[in-house]
C-alpha cells in the first residue's frame, strides 16, 4: 500500500483516477489545483505524485519544477489529454518519472505505479561508494590494469617511444595522457592525432606542417603537429591506418629529429616525446606490407597492452561508477551492477561509457536500474546457453559468468593457465583456487 497524491483541476477525473488506485489497493490524497498540490507534497510526502499538465495557477509542469524541493525522492508523473512532442521532452528534462496521455487505462496506471514505486524502493537503499577518480584519470583495480599502470610508471620517466595497443575503445588515448603527465614534459604540450580520420593528401601537412603558396589554399604558414607539440608528446592515434608515403617520411623524422615542412626547404629541429596506438595487428601488416618493419620497431620501444573489457571484468563496476560520479553521482541498483558484469563489452569501455550517460539521463531518480541500461538481454550470454539464475542471490549469477569466462580463457590460451590469468586480470594463484571452487582443475 503506498499513498498517491493526484493534482487536477477536473473532479471527474480525479474522482476516476482515485478509484482505481484505491482498486489498485493504494491510498489516495486529491488536490484540485497547483497551489493545493504544492501544499500537499510539501506536508503529506506522498509515495507517488500523479500532475496534471494544464491548470489555473501555472500548471503542472510549473509545480513539477518545484516538486524535487518539495518533496524530495516523490516520483512524479505529468497527466495530460494534449501530448506532444515539447511539453513531453520539458517534462521529462524536469524530472517527471514519467509522461501519460488520458485517458489512462488500468493496465497502463498498475504498470507505471509498479515501476514508480520499484523506483522510489531503490533510492531510500544505501547507496553504493563511489570510486575515486580525478578527469582523465584511469580507473582498474584488476591485476590487468595494475600491470598497465606499472609499465606507465616505467615508462613515464624515459623519453623513448612507446606503442599503445588494444581494441578500439580500451582507453589508449587515456594511456598516452597519462605517460605525459607523469614524465618531465608535463608542463610542455599534448598534442593528439587520429591517422585515420585525416585524408592521405592531408597528413603531411597535418604533421609536418607547411609554408605559405605550397599548395592550392595555403594562403599562410602551418607549424604542423610535431612543431606544435615541441618539448611536449605527440599522440598518434591509429598509426596502422597510416599510408606506407607517410609511414617513410615519419620513419625519418624519428631518425633525425627534424621536419621539412610541405613546399619548404630548411630542416626544422623538433623534440617531441612520441606515443602511438593502433587497434591493428601490425606485425601481420608488415608480413602483408601494409606497414613498414623498420617503422615498427621505432615505434615499440616500449609496448604497453591494453586488454578489453571483457577479459577484466573486475574493472567494469569501478569504471562504471566513475563515469557516473561525472554525471551528478548517480547510483547502480544490484541488479544494474549484475547485467553490466554479464555484458561482453564489445565496444570496450568507450561503449561502458556510453551506457552510462545514456543510464544517467533516462533515469529519474538517484538509482539506475537494469531498464535504464539499454542493454539488449541477450548480451548477457551471447551462444554459451547460460543458466544464470537472475531472480536468484547475487553470488549464484555471478558464479556462472566467473566459470564461464574461465573456460573462455582457457580455451583461448590453449589451456595455458599463466595465459589466462592474464587474460582474465588475475594472480595464478586465484586462478587456482577458482579452478577448484568450479570444479575445472
Amino acid at each position: 500500500m503506498a499513498r498517491m497524491l493526484i493534482v487536477d483541476d477536473d473532479a471527474a477525473f480525479r474522482e476516476g483516477l482515485s478509484e482505481t488506485l484505491r482498486d489498485l489497493g493504494h491510498v489516495v490524497l486529491e488536490a484540485g489545483s497547483t497551489d493545493a498540490g504544492a501544499l500537499a507534497l510539501r506536508t503529506e510526502q506522498p509515495d507517488l505524485a500523479l500532475i496534471d499538465l494544464r491548470m489555473p495557477g501555472g500548471g503542472g509542469l510549473a509545480l513539477l519544477a518545484e516538486a524535487g524541493r518539495l518533496a524530495p525522492g516523490t516520483p512524479c508523473v505529468v497527466l495530460t489529454a494534449y501530448a506532444n512532442g515539447q511539453n513531453t521532452i520539458e517534462a521529462m528534462r524536469l524530472g517527471a518519472f514519467d509522461h501519460l496521455t488520458k485517458p489512462v487505462s488500468r493496465p497502463q496506471l498498475a504498470d507505471m505505479v509498479a515501476r514508480a514505486l520499484h523506483q522510489r524502493a531503490l533510492q531510500r537503499q544505501p547507496p553504493r561508494p563511489l570510486a575515486p577518480s580525478d578527469d582523465g584519470d584511469i580507473v582498474g583495480a584488476s591485476e590487468a590494469m595494475r600491470q598497465v599502470l606499472k609499465r606507465i610508471g616505467q615508462a613515464a620517466a624515459s623519453d623513448a617511444s612507446v606503442l599503445v595497443l588494444g581494441e578500439t575503445g580500451t582507453g589508449k588515448e587515456l594511456v598516452a595522457r597519462a605517460l605525459h603527465r607523469n614524465s618531465a614534459r608535463a608542463g610542455q604540450p599534448f598534442v593528439g592525432v587520429n591517422c585515420a580520420a585525416i585524408p592521405a593528401e592531408l597528413m603531411e601537412s597535418e604533421l609536418f606542417g607547411h609554408v605559405k603558396g605550397a599548395f592550392s589554399g595555403a594562403v599562410s604558414d602551418r607549424l604542423g603537429r610535431f612543431r606544435e607539440a615541441q618539448g611536449g608528446t605527440l599522440f598518434l592515434d591509429e598509426i596502422g591506418d597510416m599510408s606506407l608515403a607517410t609511414q617513410a617520411k615519419m620513419l625519418r623524422v624519428l631518425q633525425e629529429r627534424e621536419v621539412v615542412p610541405v613546399g619548404g626547404t630548411q630542416a626544422l629541429p623538433v623534440d617531441v616525446r612520441i606515443v602511438a596506438a593502433t587497434h591493428h595487428d601490425l606485425p601481420a601488416a608488415v608480413r602483408e606490407g601494409r606497414f613498414r618493419e623498420d617503422l615498427w620497431y621505432r615505434l615499440q620501444v616500449i609496448p604497453i597492452f591494453l586488454p578489453p573489457l571483457r577479459e577484466r571484468p573486475g574493472d567494469v563496476i569501478p569504471l562504471a561508477e566513475s563515469f557516473l560520479r561525472g554525471l551528478g553521482g548517480k547510483t547502480l541498483s544490484a541488479a544494474a551492477a549484475r547485467a553490466l558484469l554479464a555484458h561482453p563489452w564489445p565496444g570496450n569501455v568507450r561503449e561502458l561509457r556510453n551506457a552510462m550517460q545514456r543510464a544517467a539521463a533516462l533515469s529519474s531518480g538517484a538509482v539506475i536500474d537494469v531498464e535504464h541500461l539499454g542493454l539488449p538481454e541477450s548480451s548477457a550470454s551471447p551462444g554459451t546457453g547460460l543458466d544464470i539464475p537472475w531472480d536468484g542471490p547475487m553470488d549464484a549469477a555471478l558464479a556462472v559468468v566467473e566459470r564461464e569466462m574461465i573456460v573462455r580463457a582457457l580455451r583461448a590460451s590453449a589451456g595455458n593457465r599463466a595465459e589466462a590469468a592474464r587474460r582474465l586480470g588475475l594472480h595464478r594463484q586465484q586462478l587456482y583456487r577458482k579452478l577448484q571452487q568450479h570444479g575445472l582443475g
